[in-house]
């Protein structure tokens, strides 16, 4: 018995070698470690002899076949894990232990349990594979597709054949998938149903009656496929669209399904249905004789499908089940498995996922020049815009349209002249044009060419740039250079980053795509795209900005990454010697380095610091320095993070950048005294009194008097109206609450106000944490006369404000809390749980003591891995200590969490102590560990 010639075997490869034994020798293992089917046969009659009933007599049967099912699987998975990369081996191993299970009952069926020496012409039967299965691939838990084909309908003797077979199967637990068909049931049901057909089309004969299968064979070359491949090739297309996505459109998802996500397995099976249907080949391998694939493109496919199918064996392993989703936690397990090492100050989770990623793309790379060749052929219709557009627009001498996209006249004397690759990507974007696939593979194929001559030639730094700067959709252009890696040949150094993942989840994309998005939101912004979601980065690009320095910042911002030292500096040392060679003069290039170096700042300042305290804003401005540097800053800013994932930006984050770039802009222009002479007390004062007009004066009075200077400072006018109403006339056994939506952050805004005492603020952090609230940003205060007045902006846990039917309980809830009722310390354990696919990240935990940072605080900033009852923790473990916190800035990226305290100690003094730092540290690293475990259990 031979295996099927393989989908894509390489070209040296295809047949499958049979030995004397009639056994095939190319698997991972010895075929008679997998299974032996003499063998096999001996065992299942030893087990039939002396059995009397129907029962007893499957019973025997499912426990031989499942011990060799057992031990078959064994010596393949451990033969894997020997050679982690040998996935066509692997897969042919399945297929070679599934065939001897159904051939050998088969055997049994018709000649021990329902014999019949002299079967009608009716009774013929024949057991075919379809699917993946019948392409001769199977990983470690795929499903058994199988059709049983008959000549008329079934007969009584072939449904109990089928039937016992059906129940053995099902008792090893194999999942299959069946259906039992005439030939012409198989034409009828082909013609209405393209999934059916497909299935047809890699039908393969197992065991039964050759003769009916070899007529099925015939029909379906004759009466079902002849003639119809245009129609097949764009079900198959509109199929393949869809599936994209569904899986979310995009080829570097974080979390990608390795058989239907884009890139995948089920794109390489397309393209083998297709080229089967259309050219009738057995393997993809014949493409390449046929002209279609070159055979250095071809041999890149077959590293690529065999590294995919490599990936989804060992997946399936390790998840014990047919699991398609390259979830976190396996990614980590899988990259073990396959026998990737941390180096380079990267993970092995990491190279693993670039390697990934980079074959994925050569998958679709091979997608795509194969659809070229459907369409030189006129097998695929040609494109939509083809056929909307009647004239289509005037190229360049060298250049031609082809099915409405650009290709080249002649290919040899477009090489002459090597900036001819980049003229390419210009001509396109100048004319609106796809490029043609073909002039795609001629640059991928010519890579050499681009060398320091042409990275230094003065016509291709000006057509680089003109790429960015002038044809309004720079993204276009990069994303195309960047799939064929001529991105990478013309800036080598931003090579390391092609495909890098950033294993973490808070960024949605590689490194690479990550750095396009970015360019394209800057260049929705220059549209006017994004004037009312982004008023001041919008308002900046319209009085002017320098936006060579700015495209060139963001093309440079992360091309550190990936390496031990930080990416930023390493960064800015890159951008040193990249930004002359695009053309920048020195100036231009001080301020790109100075950007790269610094692109991280006014992000941080803004979610990690307190924008309200002065000094903030004051040490913000003197690191920006000139208003050139803060205007660039700030776009850069935006861009970078709404170019992480679709969800990251929200209006909290617009609303702290906004707040910050203002403040400076005005210490900047007016002189950074301004910021220290600034009476913002004097101002919120006043904002009140206009807000309360109908208020008693005595009681406007005794509010405007109440409160210390860092209240009035710190909270918006909005909240001193609610902190104002929360106070009138409250007794020293009240707690009031007010929760209500802040649009303008994204966030629910909850204020309190109750009698002062020590830990109010971790009391009150316990009992957010207990109705799932995460908080964003909060502030604390003790008025002079013994009240606590605090405001925490919350979250629900998919990072949205807390839904208004929802607010009543919540409201109750919290009461409950701060009255005692309900103990957060006991009753947070329960929830403070990791989900199984998050426990794959490591962030190590990192405590740092400010000083400077703040005129009367110290900032204790911990970043540490983020979970439900952290924040409690951190602020009971403070609170222990007798520490007074007057705020907390809560940012977080993914599962990791930035936390800054502005604290004080029992007597009001800033923690200068070393000694004193140590030993809260320590101890904040114990509540951290003690959580930790406890959300890992």
């Amino acid at each position: 018995m031979t295996l099927p010639q393989e989908a894509s075997a390489a070209p040296d490869s295809d047949l499958t070698v049979v030995t004397n034994s009639g056994m095939p020798d190319d698997l991972i293992c010895p075929a008679s470690e997998i299974c032996d089917p003499a063998v096999l046969r001996t065992k299942l009659n030893d087990a039939l002899d002396g059995v009397e009933n129907g029962q007893s007599a499957r019973a025997a049967l499912v426990s031989v076949l499942a011990e060799v099912q057992k031990q078959g699987r064994t010596a393949i998975a451990d033969a894997l894990r020997a050679e982690p990369f040998k996935a066509r081996e692997t897969t042919r191993a399945y297929c070679w232990l599934t065939d001897c299970i159904i051939t050998q009952t088969w055997a049994i069926a018709t000649e021990r349990l329902y014999p019949n020496p002299n079967p009608t012409e009716g009774e013929r039967v024949a057991v075919l594979a379809v699917g993946g299965y019948g392409r001769g691939e199977m990983a470690p838990h795929s499903d058994v597709d199988l059709l049983f084909l008959t000549p008329y309908k079934v007969t009584p003797w072939a449904e109990s054949v089928i039937e016992s077979m059906l129940y053995i199967l099902w008792d090893l637990r194999l999942k299959v998938g069946h259906s039992s068909r005439t030939v012409k049931d198989c034409l009828r049901l082909g013609t209405e149903d393209f999934t059916i057909r497909t299935a047809m089309l890699e039908q393969r004969y197992i065991c039964g009656d050759v003769g009916i299968a070899e007529q099925l064979e015939e029909r379906l070359w004759s009466d079902l496929f002849k003639g119809t491949a245009r129609e097949f090739v764009e079900a198959k297309l509109s199929e393949r669209d869809a599936r994209h996505e569904k899986q979310g459109g995009q080829r570097y998802m974080v979390e990608p399904n390795v058989k239907e996500g884009k890139g995948g397995l089920r794109d390489i099976q397309s393209l083998y249905w297709i080229a089967k249907y259309v050219h009738r080949v057995d393997t993809t391998a014949e493409l390449v004789d046929k002209g279609v694939f070159r055979t250095e493109e071809y041999q890149s496919f077959v590293v690529a499908e065999r590294f995919l199918w490599a990936v989804r064996c060992h997946l399936h392993l390790l998840a014990g089940r047919p699991m398609e989703q390259l979830t976190f936690d396996m990614q980590v397990e899988v990259a073990e498995a396959m026998g990737y090492t941390d180096k380079g100050g990267r993970r092995a989770v990491e190279w693993f996922m670039q390697d990934y990623f980079r074959h994925a793309t050569t998958v679709g790379d091979m997608t795509r020049i194969f659809l070229t060749s459907l369409e030189a052929d006129q097998d695929k219709n040609a494109p939509l815009l083809m056929r909307i557009f009647t004239r289509q627009p005037k190229v360049k001498d060298g250049y031609v349209v082809v099915n409405n996209r650009l290709g080249v006249v002649d290919e040899e004397a477009f090489l002459k002249d090597k900036v001819n690759l980049l003229r390419l990507f210009e001509e396109a974007l100048r004319t609106g044009l796809l490029i043609h696939p073909d002039a795609m593979r001629l640059v991928a194929a010519n890579l050499r060419l681009v060398d320091d001559e042409m990275r230094n030639d003065k016509e291709a730094r000006r057509i680089f740039m003109d790429l960015l700067l002038k044809h309004g959709n720079p993204e276009r252009a990069l994303r195309r250079m960047n799939e064929l890696g001529f991105l990478a040949a013309f800036i080598p150094e931003f090579e390391p980053i092609v495909a890098m993942m950033q294993f973490n989840m808070y960024h949605h994309y590689t490194v690479d795509e990550h750095t396009i998005q970015c360019i394209w939101n800057l260049s929705e912004i220059e549209n006017g795209h994004l004037i009312e979601a982004l008023p001041v980065a919008s308002s900046i690009l319209k009085h002017g900005i320098n936006r060579k320095v700015l495209y060139v910042a963001l093309l440079l911002h992360d091309i550190g990454k990936g390496r031990d030292e930080d990416h930023s500096v390493l960064g800015a040392r890159i951008a040193r010697k990249v930004a002359p060679r695009l053309g920048l003069n020195k100036a231009e290039c001080a301020t790109v380095e100075w950007l790269v170096r610094y692109h991280l700042l006014m992000s941080d300042m803004a979610q990690k610091r307190d924008i309200a305290d002065p000094r903030t804003v004051r040490d913000f401005a003197k690191a920006v320095q000139t208003r050139e540097r803060l205007d660039l800053l700030c776009v850069l800013t935006v861009c970078d993070i709404r170019g992480v994932g679709p969800d990251t930006w929200n209006n909290w984050k617009a609303a702290l950048l906004r707040a910050l770039y203002r403040q400076t802009r005005r210490g900047l222009e007016g002189g950074l005294e301004q910021l220290n002479r600034e009476n913002r007390g004097a101002e919120a004062k006043k904002a009140l009194r206009e807000a309360l007009k109908d208020w008693d004066t005595r009681d406007l009075r005794t509010e405007t008097a109440r409160h210390y200077p860092p209240y009035w400072q710190g909270l918006h006018v909005t909240a001193h109206v609610i902190f104002a109403q929360l106070l009138k006339g409250i007794g020293d056994d009240e707690i009031r609450i007010d929760l209500h939506p802040d649009t303008d952050r994204d966030a629910t805004r909850a204020c309190f106000a109750l009698v002062d005492h020590p830990g109010i603020f971790s009391r009150l952090a316990g009992a957010l944490a207990l109705v799932g609230a995460n908080v964003v940003d909060a502030r604390t205060y003790t008025s002079k006369d013994g009240y606590a007045t605090a405001v925490f902006w919350i979250q629900d846990a998919e990072g949205h404000p807390f839904e208004e039917s929802r607010l009543p309980r919540l409201r109750k809830m919290i009461h409950r809390t701060l009255l005692g009722e309900v103990v957060p310390r006991d009753a947070i354990k329960d929830r403070d749980k990791l989900k199984k696919r998050e426990r794959a990240f490591r962030v190590p935990t990192s405590i740092t003591f400010d000083n400077e940072g703040s005129e009367i605080y110290t900032i204790i900033e911990v970043d540490t891995r983020d979970r439900p009852g952290l924040l409690y923790d951190l602020t009971r473990t403070l609170a222990n200590q007798n520490i007074y916190i007057a705020s907390a800035v809560i940012a977080t990226y993914g599962e990791q969490v930035v936390d800054s305290f502005y604290v004080k100690d029992m007597f009001g003094l800033k923690f200068h102590s070393v000694a004193k730092q140590k030993s809260l540290e320590k101890k904040l690293r114990e509540a951290i560990e003690a959580g930790a475990e406890r959300a890992r259990s």
